[in-house]
C-alpha cells in the first residue's frame, strides 16, 4: 500500500533544526519546508507524460493567486544560507488550489523538471522551503473552515495546516483548553511539525505532536484529496505524520486538547557536568509524581548569564550568584513547569518537594572546574 504513495510523490529533503535564539539560550526545534519531487511514471499509473510549458501556471483556475514576479522572498530562509529563486509563488485561498497546482505539474510528467515546496513560517535551515525554478506554496495565505475547538469529553481543535500554533494556543485558551503538545518556539505551522515529529518537554508525557492527531486532511504526489485517520486511509495517516513530507501536504488536521492550567511554576536549572545534567533529567522523566513541561538544552554562554538568569539563583544569597563562572563555558539547562489551579493555589510551594535534586546539581556546579 506504501508503494503506491511513494511512487506519485518522492521528496528531496534535509532534516534540519531550527536553532531559536532568546537570548541567553538557545534550543533546537524541529522544522516544516520540504520539497516535493513529482517523479514518474506512478506505479499504477499508464498515463503518458504530458509536455506543457511551465507557463501554463498562468492559465491555471485558482481562488487565489501565482505570483511570478515577487518571488524573491521566497528565496531566503531562516537559515539564510541559500538562495534559490522559484518560478512562482502559489497563494492558496483553498484546499483546492493545492491540490489543482500538485495535479497540473504532475501530469506535466519528468520533461518540466518543476518542483514544489510548501512554506510554512520559513524556518528551514537549508533551503527546505525553497524550489529551484518550481513552485512555492505559501501554506500561510491558506484559507479554509474557521479554526473550530470542541470542548466535549474528549476536547480537539480543527486547524488548517497552515495556522501557526501559537494562534491555536490563544484560540483553545478561549475555552480553558490548550494542546497535549507543542513545540518550544509556538511560530511554527502545524503542518510543519507535524511532518516532522513536534517534540517539546510535554513529550515524555504526552508523546511528541504527531501522537496527539485524530485525524488530517492530505494532498497526496497526484493532486488528491484525502481524509486520512487511524481507521481512515491508515497507512497515509502513520506515513504523513512525522514524514518528511515525503506523502503529501497536511492541510487540515484534528489536535487533541486538554485542559488548561491556570497557573504555571516555571523553573532553569545549570549545570556544567553532563553526567549530572542526564541523571537528573532522567530521573524527573522517570518518576511517578514530576514537573508536567521537562526540557534539557546547551548553552554556550557568551554573553554573562547572570545578567539575564538572575531567576536561576536565590536572590536572598548574592554570594551565590557571584561563585557562579560561566563565561566562555559549555552549560547545560533544564527547564521545568508545573501547573496549577487556582483552587490549589498553595499548592505552588510544594515544587520544593523537588527542591534537594536541584541544589545538589546546583552545588556541583557553583565548584570551579
Amino acid at each position: 500500500m506504501l508503494n503506491s504513495f511513494s511512487s506519485s510523490l518522492s521528496v528531496s529533503m534535509r532534516t534540519s533544526y531550527h536553532l531559536e535564539k532568546t537570548a541567553p539560550c538557545s534550543y533546537l526545534t524541529a522544522v516544516f519546508p520540504f520539497t516535493i519531487v513529482l517523479s514518474w511514471p506512478p506505479l499504477f499509473s499508464s498515463a503518458e507524460p504530458l509536455t506543457c510549458n511551465p507557463s501554463s501556471l498562468r492559465t491555471l483556475s485558482v481562488e487565489g493567486h501565482f505570483s511570478f514576479d515577487e518571488v524573491h522572498h521566497a528565496a531566503k530562509d531562516f537559515g539564510n544560507r541559500f538562495q534559490l529563486l522559484p518560478l512562482a509563488v502559489l497563494y492558496p485561498k483553498s484546499v483546492s488550489d493545492i491540490a489543482t497546482t500538485i495535479r497540473h505539474i504532475w501530469q506535466m510528467g519528468p520533461n518540466s523538471e518543476l518542483t514544489v515546496a510548501a512554506r510554512g513560517h520559513s524556518h528551514s535551515l537549508q533551503g527546505q522551503a525553497q524550489a529551484h525554478q518550481g513552485v512555492v506554496i505559501n501554506m500561510e495565505s491558506l484559507q479554509g473552515p474557521k479554526m473550530h475547538v470542541y470542548t466535549g469529553n474528549n476536547p480537539y481543535v480543527d486547524a488548517s495546516g497552515g495556522e501557526l500554533w501559537i494562534d491555536i494556543l490563544r484560540e483553545c485558551l478561549e475555552y480553558g483548553l490548550a494542546p497535549k503538545s507543542w513545540t518550544d518556539y509556538l511560530h511554527l505551522t502545524v503542518g510543519g511539525t507535524l511532518s516532522n515529529a513536534g517534540v517539546s518537554g510535554q513529550a515524555f508525557r504526552h508523546g511528541p505532536q504527531i501522537s496527539n492527531v485524530h485525524q488530517m486532511e492530505v494532498v497526496t504526489g497526484k493532486g488528491e484529496v484525502l481524509n486520512c485517520s487511524e481507521k481512515q486511509n491508515s497507512d497515509l495517516f502513520h506515513s504523513v505524520l512525522g514524514g518528511l513530507g515525503q506523502f503529501g501536504i497536511i492541510t487540515r488536521a484534528r489536535i487533541s486538547l486538554e485542559p488548561a492550567p491556570d497557573m504555571v511554576k516555571w523553573i532553569r536549572v545549570l549545570y556544567s557536568d553532563f553526567t549530572t545534567f542526564a541523571a537528573d533529567q532522567e530521573r524527573l522523566i522517570g518518576a511517578e509524581s514530576t514537573f508536567d513541561y521537562i526540557e534539557g538544552f546547551v548553552i554556550i554562554n557568551r554573553t554573562g548569564l547572570l545578567n539575564n538568569w538572575r531567576s536561576s539563583f536565590n536572590p536572598q544569597d548574592p554570594v551565590q550568584a557571584s561563585q557562579f563562572h560561566s563565561d566562555g563555558r559549555t552549560l547545560y539547562c533544564l527547564e521545568l513547569a508545573k501547573y496549577f489551579n487556582r483552587d490549589r493555589a498553595d499548592a505552588l510551594n510544594e515544587v520544593s518537594a523537588w527542591s534537594p535534586i536541584f541544589w545538589f546539581s546546583l552545588s556541583k556546579l557553583l565548584r570551579k572546574p
